[in-house]
């Protein structure tokens, strides 16, 4: 049965859920500032700023779900704290007057013990720079009178994923032959989430109401080191084996003194200098999904990746 749906923000989760809906004979309304969106029938790409209630008026009638996909339009907390808070009200609102679901992809950001192995159940009250707002967020999504379902991943990587540390940090460096340089080390184990996999639980969550207003797990595989992510990208594309560096926490703190960039990254390099392990399987029995392998992953990651190189 074919219902309508509003996605926010044309990134590779957005894109990636609208394509996702479209392909199962849903008719999507996809709403950025550019116009951007999939190409597909079942795609109605909308000009609109969604922090404007008046743009949304329109947009949302007859809708089912809303899958807010925006991002801050800097990475940072000023930028984040400025734009999302706002966003994200105008948005819960909206949806409550059209009796909707809001479906949130979220960060391991706000989770307060990451040295631990964070699940479902993890508390979320980090404080301070980005890793403050996201838990703001999520508070105020709580506190919403709109149904709301945030699904938490890790760093992302998979098609369309380009600002992240095994995006374009990662895979055409590895494609090109050069040394790779990777944040905090090399060799501990880190979650990395496949945005397909991403998707997959953010649709099935916006249908099944045993599980909104509650924090979810993206289907997430099991932690690899950022080597064994480069290898892996590398054997799909049949590569050398990948010649890989570091930028340690040290020297990204002490640039951070002169560069606001090195001062961004270092807020989270702990996230590379240790463990830092998602565990999704309640989620995963919850929906009904499992994490895609990640050799199958990694080859169709650096399948769109060749595409988009021949395509420039």
């Amino acid at each position: 049965m074919s219902s309508t749906y509003v996605v926010t923000g044309a990134g590779p989760v957005g894109w990636t859920v609208a394509e996702k809906l479209a392909g199962q004979g849903h008719r999507v309304r996809i709403l950025t500032r550019s116009g951007g969106g999939p190409a597909h029938r079942r795609v109605e790409k909308i000009t609109a700023d969604v922090s404007d209630p008046d743009h949304l008026e329109t947009a949302m009638e007859g809708v089912t779900a809303v899958f807010h996909c925006i991002h801050g339009a800097a990475y940072n907390a000023q930028a984040w704290r400025r734009d999302l808070p706002q966003a994200e009200q105008t948005i819960l609102e909206a949806a409550r007057r059209a009796g909707a679901v809001v479906v949130f992809p979220e960060s391991l950001y706000s989770y307060s013990e990451p040295g631990r192995i964070m699940t479902e159940d993890s508390p979320r009250a980090a404080s301070g720079g980005k890793r403050g707002v996201r838990s703001e967020l999520l508070a105020a999504r709580a506190a919403s009178s709109a149904p709301t379902v945030s699904v938490v991943a890790s760093d992302f990587f998979g098609p369309r994923v380009r600002m992240a540390h095994a995006g374009e940090r990662m895979v055409p460096r590895l494609l090109e032959g050069k040394t790779l340089r990777v944040l905090g080390s090399a060799d501990v184990p880190h979650s990395f989430t496949y945005v397909p996999d991403l998707a997959a639980a953010m649709v099935a969550a916006a249908g099944n109401p045993d599980v909104w207003n509650t924090v979810l797990h993206a289907p997430t595989g099991p932690a690899v080191t950022q080597r064994q992510m480069a290898e892996a990208f590398t054997r799909a594309a049949e590569a050398p084996e990948p010649k890989v560096g570091t930028l340690p926490g040290w020297l990204l703190r002490g640039a951070g003194v002169v560069s606001s960039d090195a001062r961004e990254l270092a807020e989270m390099v702990y996230q590379f200098e240790a463990p830092f392990v998602m565990d999704s399987s309640r989620t995963e029995s919850l929906l009904g999904l499992k994490p895609t392998p990640l050799e199958e992953a990694a080859a169709a990651t650096v399948q769109w990746w060749d595409a988009a190189d021949k395509a420039a």
